[in-house]
């Protein structure tokens, strides 16, 4: 009997112990592009006694789909990676646990959207023109100041971008002609679009195949169109990466007002999750210096966080609009398929 009691013991023992070592890994649901400095986590790691596990689903709208699909039985702990274009879907699933980080003193007001604090802004990034330099350079000829431009003979067969049903900037640069010229009225943003067409717009999948495929500005790709849509912090990529390096970059971003359109990604805490502390530790580390000064490089976006200082040739290579274009997430939420559905029918049939 009594060793029957001991062996009960020790199993529970087990038990327990096996239970705490699982607790201690936390699984953060990302997108594809979510990459940061193994030192920088390992860091977290080593201070937490918490194993961080990324799981990559694809792109933001994916991950997403996937995360809704399965929230009764939450693939992870954190997710990473749901923009502003997305937010308001994901408010509607009821997918998070609020909390609200003691780091979030250091980001700036315009960057909480969510008032319950349902999920916690990360970083941010403009979705601008990207030109390539030699070709304006060459043609003597004017960066566009405006969306309107675009529709002039000057750039005309100039420009490509990105279908918004299959690419993020693509996607943004609708929601920029949405917020610029509205879906009502005697000219919308599909008769912008009519002109876009008009004017030999190109049309491309997703961002590598026009950035690489089509642009002209980046080296060896055979490209023929000197604008693009592309991030405000393309630029201090190409110098980054240049092989040989480079002091000047072949790219620049156009940050006119009403040509960007800002996004904002956010982390939030998977309901259903049984790491909830170790959860809030982690959205705490990701506003933290370290890792905020560690996305600039790594993800090419902005810091959130005001106190983060940037590597040097991102400051001095990427553009910041002064007046980026935003739209209220529940707007988006509301109108997004019906916007996209409308752009596919005037452009793509």
């Amino acid at each position: 009997m009594i060793r029957m009691i001991w062996f009960m013991l020790l199993v529970l023992l087990f038990s327990v112990s096996v239970s705490a070592q699982e607790s201690n890994v936390l699984t953060v649901v990302a997108h594809d592009s979510f990459i940061y400095t193994e030192e920088v986590v390992d860091q977290f790691e080593a201070e937490t006694g918490i194993t961080v596990e990324v799981l990559r689903l694809g792109d933001a709208g994916t991950m997403l789909n996937q995360v809704i699909l399965s929230k009764d039985n939450p693939l992870g702990d954190v997710i990473f990676g749901v923009d502003n274009t997305f937010l308001g879907r994901a408010l509607e699933e009821d997918l998070f646990i609020p909390y609200a980080s003691s780091a979030l003193e250091t980001v700036p007001e315009a960057f909480q959207l969510d008032p319950e604090n349902r999920v916690t802004p990360i970083d941010f990034g403009d979705v601008c023109l990207n030109y390539d330099a030699a070709y304006f350079e060459a043609a003597d000829l004017e960066l566009p100041a405006s969306l309107e431009d675009l529709t002039l003979p000057a750039y005309q067969d100039a420009l490509v971008v990105q279908n918004p049903a299959t690419s993020s900037p693509g996607l943004a640069f609708l929601l920029l002609t949405v917020a610029a010229f509205g879906d009502e009225g005697d000219y919308t943003y599909l008769d912008y679009w009519q002109d876009l067409i008009a004017n030999g717009v190109t049309i491309a999948e997703d961002w590598t195949d026009a950035y690489y495929g089509e642009f002209s500005g980046v080296a060896g790709s055979g490209g023929t169109h000197p604008l693009v849509m592309s991030y405000a912090s393309s630029p201090p990529a190409e110098v980054f990466f240049a092989d040989p390096p480079v002091e000047t970059a072949p790219t620049g971003a156009v940050v006119a007002d009403g040509t960007c359109f800002r996004q904002i990604e956010f982390a939030g805490i998977l309901r259903g999750t049984d790491n909830e502390a170790a959860a809030q530790q982690f959205i705490d580390f990701m506003l933290s210096r370290e890792f905020q000064e560690d996305m600039p490089l790594q993800m090419f976006v902005f810091p959130v966080n005001a106190e983060a200082e940037l590597p040097e040739v991102f400051a001095e290579h990427a553009a910041m609009p002064e007046n980026p274009v935003t739209l209220d997430p529940a707007e988006i939420a509301a109108n997004r398929d019906e916007w996209i559905q409308a752009w596919t029918e005037t452009v793509l049939r």
